[in-house]
């Protein structure tokens, strides 16, 4: 087979009529891709829409059904990662590839090929001059353990310098970074642009693809669509080409009355699963009628606050009251202690929806009908078990929700992301929670799924319910949430407004900073 020919200009890399299928699943279907020297390319699509699948093919960890790839104008065949790297081509994941017990500088050099034993001061001068040069702030010498994720991030990002690339491929780089550090990520892209690297950033969030990128290349269900020019885009633009027809990106904050405290979280210290202090002295209140956002760095305490107050953590100090209806009476009753079948059992309407849908929340393995089942079995006053509630509900879900699905009888883990989370929030919201908890429901969801859950958490807000909503997207946060709870290590960092609140001071609560309001 001859090589075909690249058109000339000023492209690094070219990938022509890529295809890639997994099964029966078109993942690619003859797209094309252009990156060229010294820029930043956003590349930008919905969930499933084939960023990660075309990039992996780039980065030499899958390879491609059909299509042709030309790097710097050669004709070039990347079969696994080394010939990638061979090329000069790095890519950091969203899910570091860092070996924790190791030092940064360690990790670095993990897997290149050399003597047995490493001359440290030369490792750490050469570490530090990629560094300097950019504008990196990195201990060479630190356990990736003790790292935050900002750091753990910069190990990725040296490690693809260090090995010698040109074209470095970032993928959802700041979704767990506070506005600050992705500020300091964003002026270091720069910085290399400057350096004649060429960058291509998966993104989901808009904003950032027209802060920092010079082209945006979309596409859309396994297609390509265009290539545009950042100056010549705007949020609404690129989300219509993303979804295909044009899309309300309006997040609506209801104003509601008679706001009360459902829910009293005093002076809460909880463990995690490894028995380590995740919570210390957690303070709060959820009030009915409102949205309380929680923000914060991964890690920071907001998965095991939830399962705390859903009696799933181990508590070891404070209390958690729910304000509980009694007889027509207002009881406060403090529920640590209690595992979630016993704070049901006492009447308490509350609804959680967990960070792992399929895991904690789901049993994939089970239709729709039986997940809901789930939710209901033990209300069954005889011997057999009612499936005939369950299924209507299953039913009423999915064409209120708009699930797709074959049929109420189809295993949940043959369904989509977007969903899957349909139903489990569907689900539990069908129990007409007093206290709704959601943490991170959108992650991984297109913008039509996410809109859909944005307008249930309005809803279930405007009927009284007090909604605690985890989330990542600070924008998001600070448009639907009437209150945000901002925490750092496992404490409670700052209750602000975010009508009066900017984004760079909840980042600063974020860190662990005071803010002077």
């Amino acid at each position: 087979m001859q090589d075909a020919k690249p058109a000339i200009n000023e492209n690094v890399v070219q990938m022509q009529h890529i295809c890639k299928s997994f099964g029966t699943v078109q993942a690619l279907s003859d797209v094309h891709f252009e990156l060229r020297r010294g820029e930043i390319l956003s590349l930008l699509g919905e969930n499933g829409s084939g960023k990660t699948t075309l990039m992996n093919i780039l980065a030499g960890i899958y390879f491609p059904d059909a299509g042709d790839i030309f790097v710097n104008g050669k004709h070039v065949t990347i079969r696994q990662p080394k010939d990638a790297f061979d090329l000069n081509i790095g890519m950091v994941h969203q899910h570091f590839k860092l070996v924790e017990v190791f030092s940064a500088a360690e990790n670095i050099v993990l897997g290149l090929p050399g003597k047995t034993t490493i001359n440290r001061r030369a490792l750490y001068k050469h570490v530090q001059e990629i560094a300097d040069q950019y504008g990196f702030e990195i201990d060479p010498e630190k356990k990736v353990y003790d790292m935050s994720v900002s750091e753990k991030q910069t190990v990725e990002i040296i490690k693809a310098l260090y090995r010698g690339a040109d074209i470095l491929i970032l993928d959802e780089p700041t979704a767990v970074l506070t506005p600050q550090e992705t500020d300091k990520l964003f002026e270091i892209m720069r910085a290399m642009k400057a350096d004649q690297k060429s960058i291509i950033l998966i993104t989901h969030k808009l904003n950032e693809v027209l802060a920092v990128s010079d082209r945006v290349t979309v596409l859309r269900k396994g297609e390509y669509i265009d290539t545009v020019y950042t100056k010549d885009a705007t949020i609404q633009s690129l989300t219509d080409m993303m979804v295909g027809h044009s899309v309300s990106l309006a997040i609506d904050r209801p104003t509601t009355t008679n706001v009360e405290p459902i829910l009293m979280v005093q002076s809460l210290t909880a463990l995690n699963q490894e028995g380590a202090k995740a919570l210390d002295d957690v303070t709060f209140e959820a009030n009915g009628g409102e949205i309380l956002g929680i923000a914060g760095i991964s890690g920071s305490g907001q998965r095991e606050l939830c399962e705390a107050i859903a009696g799933l953590c181990p508590v070891i100090g404070g209390s958690i009251l729910y304000r509980n209806i009694v007889d027509g009476y207002e009881v406060d009753e403090n529920v640590i202690g209690l595992n979630p079948y016993k704070i049901a059992k006492k009447g308490i309407a509350l609804a959680f929806v967990p960070e792992d849908r399929l895991g904690m929340g789901l049993a994939p393995s089970l239709d729709m009908v039986d997940n809901i089942m789930l939710k209901h079995y033990r209300e069954n006053k005889g011997f057999f078990v009612d499936r005939k509630t369950p299924r209507q509900i299953a039913e009423r879900l999915v064409e209120e929700l708009q699930i797709v699905t074959p049929d109420v009888f189809t295993p949940i883990r043959q369904l989509s992301g977007g969903n899957v989370q349909k139903i489990l929030v569907g689900r539990e919201i069908d129990t007409s929670p007093r206290l709704l908890m959601v943490a991170y429901p959108v992650r991984g969801l297109d913008i039509n799924s996410s809109y859909t859950i944005y307008n249930l958490l309005n809803e279930q807000k405007e009927k009284g319910t007090a909604v605690i909503f985890v989330g990542e997207d600070l924008d998001v946060l600070m448009e639907i949430s009437d209150r945000i709870l901002v925490m750092s290590g496992g404490r409670v960092t700052g209750i602000v407004d975010p009508r009066v609140t900017s984004k760079q001071e909840i980042g600063l609560l974020m860190l662990g900073q005071s803010i002077v309001m």
